[in-house]
C-alpha cells in the first residue's frame, strides 16, 4: 500500500502539464489537442490541478500543529485579554476543569496554552485523519463504479 504524500500546485503542474481537451470531432476546425476555451471565451475551467489539490490527503502533523498553537494563543490571548482589561472573569476560571493547573494569572496563561495547545494537536490530528480516510474511501468507491461501469457489458460479448 503506497503512503499519500502533500503534493504542491508547482508539482502538480509539473506532472500534468497545460490542460487540454481532445475532441472526438473538430467543430470549429481546431486542431485535436488544442485547448478548447470555455462558453465564453475563458480558460478551460478544470485543468485537474484544482481538483486534485480539492481531494489531496491533508498532512495530520502540520494540521495538528496548526490547530494547537490556534488553540494555545486563543487560551493565552484571551487570559492576557481578562488580566489587564477585566480582571475579575468570572467563568474563564472554568478552564480549569479541563485544563489542570490553569489559574487566571500569567503563569497559568501560560500552563493553559500548553495543554491548548495539546489537545488542539491531537484534535486537528484525529480530524486531519478522518478527512483523509473519508476521501479515500469515496475515491475508492467512484473508482470501483467507474471500473464496473466500463466492464459492464464485458460479459456480454463473449
Amino acid at each position: 500500500m503506497t503512503r499519500w504524500r502533500p503534493i504542491s500546485r508547482n508539482r502538480l503542474r509539473e506532472l500534468d502539464g497545460p490542460a487540454h481537451y481532445m475532441p472526438a470531432t473538430s467543430r470549429h476546425g481546431e486542431t485535436p489537442g488544442s485547448p478548447v476555451p470555455g462558453p465564453h471565451g475563458e480558460e478551460p475551467v478544470a485543468d485537474g490541478v484544482e481538483v486534485r489539490l480539492a481531494f489531496a490527503p491533508l498532512h495530520k502533523g502540520a494540521f495538528g500543529a496548526a490547530i494547537g498553537a490556534t488553540a494555545a494563543l486563543l487560551v493565552l490571548a484571551l487570559t492576557a485579554f481578562h488580566l489587564i482589561l477585566e480582571p475579575g472573569a468570572p467563568n474563564l476560571e472554568l478552564l480549569a476543569v479541563y485544563f489542570r493547573g490553569y489559574t487566571v494569572s500569567w503563569r497559568g496563561a501560560f500552563i493553559g496554552a500548553a495543554w491548548a495547545f495539546g489537545v488542539g494537536f491531537v484534535g486537528g490530528w484525529f480530524f486531519a485523519f478522518c478527512r483523509n480516510l473519508a476521501i479515500a474511501i469515496s475515491i475508492f468507491i467512484t473508482r470501483t463504479k467507474a471500473e464496473l461501469g466500463e466492464t459492464a457489458e464485458f460479459l456480454d460479448h463473449i
